[in-house]
């Protein structure tokens, strides 16, 4: 069985508990959410294509297709606290590579840095999601969820705009790098690196002081660690068909949030939306991630007075409304249109995650590993709507993320009513 808080520990330290992980929840946002301002500026430093620019988001999201069994297989073993201070950990290891990538001034090296920072998110998000769920009512887990990744939303609202005033310069577009060759465009990346090392330099700093905090409240939470039982039964849950649909409603909107996060920016410098400068447009960016904070702060209102599967399939289309409007308008409306998703994308990971893991019990550490592994949707959903703006342009591409809302609004249908406990099947069943 996953290790679970005994009531004396638990009970007595939740509210201090809490606290911590709206800090986890807000840092990792924060940070992924960093991912919309490095894609145009590696885009312009090293004269990439909208696919070659989304293996940032590539490289980052598929570390949660490797790391997040492997993770749960620790949560299991030494429990929340300390599973969270070694994510805190990778993630500063991860911002400190950055030191060599900067120098070195070649995009691989950048690939592998957020890799390496991503294993950490992910370590850290398998932790969060259950942990949240466990510290309060189960009758309450579906809004104490939703409250908490409004904290992830402040992350994404506040990391963007900071990180475009130091990270996207005016040299993106004072400096054609087509015009530079040999020495002198070596020289110029290299300057141009150092910005974007600086940051991640402090960003490792604050995560060292998060870990040695979290470490210290390592025995707050009394949990018993699980024995003899192997992490890859947790693929039994997938035979559950509203489990199986809520992984894929993850993997959809993980792929389809991330994916328009990510062209946000080159999205609005396009002369027939907003013709902004990419500064300008980073800064922008923070509303995408701003309107899902307001949506999440209200949506855990609503979630305690209505159907969570039915506010699944209305969110979800009213994103395929406003999707239909940036893909067909022009000017500042599809700019607009494109910013305005990010309030109707406030409920949906929380909702989905919560709607796939009711009635796990004692295996929702098993069920979130499964669920963290869906994440991976940000690695490929991205890199297919970047192939499909390089062949027909960023606005015919929105259909890519149109067809994950979609997949959304049917596993809203599907858990419009309330799940019942966990069907158990031979060989998966806890012993």
């Amino acid at each position: 069985m996953a290790p679970t808080p005994a009531p004396a520990g638990g009970a007595r330290h939740a509210p201090e508990l809490r606290l911590f992980v709206f800090a986890l929840f807000f840092v990792f946002g924060g940070i992924t959410s960093l991912n919309d301002v490095i894609i145009p500026k590696l885009k312009g430093l090293f004269t990439l294509g909208y696919a070659e620019a989304m293996l940032v988001q590539s490289a980052f999201f598929a570390a949660y297709f490797f790391v997040s069994l492997p993770a749960a297989a620790v949560l299991r073993r030494i429990g929340h606290m300390r599973t969270a201070s070694a994510g805190l950990l990778l993630m500063m290891t991860g911002c400190l590579l950055f030191i060599p990538a900067s120098k070195a001034a070649t995009f691989p090296l950048f690939l592998g840095a957020l890799f390496v920072l991503a294993a950490g998110i992910t370590t850290v998000q398998v932790v969060a999601n259950p942990l949240i769920s466990m510290l309060g009512s189960p009758q309450t887990a579906h809004s104490r969820l939703t409250f908490a990744q409004a904290f992830n939303s402040l992350g994404t609202t506040i990391f963007p705009f900071f990180g475009s005033m130091l990270i996207l310069d005016a040299s993106l577009e004072s400096v054609d790098p087509g015009t530079l060759s040999g020495a002198a465009l070596d020289a110029w990346r290299a300057a141009e690196s150092a910005i974007v090392r600086h940051t991640y330099l402090a960003l490792a700093a604050a995560l060292l002081v998060l870990a040695m905090l979290v470490w210290g409240y390592r025995k707050r939470l009394v949990e018993q660690p699980a024995q003899g039982q192997s992490i890859l039964r947790a693929f039994g849950l997938l035979r559950q068909p509203r489990f199986a649909f809520g992984t894929l409603g993850i993997f959809l909107y993980v792929g389809a949030e991330v994916a328009i996060g990510s062209i946000i920016v080159v999205f609005l410098v396009q002369p027939d939306v907003m013709g902004l400068s990419p500064r300008s447009a980073g800064e922008l960016v923070a509303l995408y991630w701003g309107g899902a904070m307001i949506g999440r702060f209200i949506g855990s209102w609503f979630l305690m007075r209505v159907s969570p599967g039915k506010l699944l399939m209305f969110v979800a289309a009213m994103v395929l409304l406003l999707l239909f409007v940036s893909g067909t308008a022009a000017g500042p409306v599809a700019g607009w249109a494109l910013l305005s998703i990010g309030l109707f994308n406030s409920i949906m990971f929380p909702t989905i995650f919560s709607l796939a893991c009711e009635g796990l019990g004692e295996r929702a550490a098993e069920g979130s590993g499964i669920i963290c592994m869906a994440i991976v949707g940000g690695a490929i959903v991205p890199l297919l709507l970047g192939a499909a703006a390089d062949n027909w342009g960023l606005h015919v591409a929105l259909f890519v993320p149109a067809l994950c809302y979609l997949g959304i609004l049917l596993f809203g249908w599907m858990a419009r009513s309330p799940h019942q406990a966990l069907l158990v099947f031979p060989g998966t069943a806890a012993d």
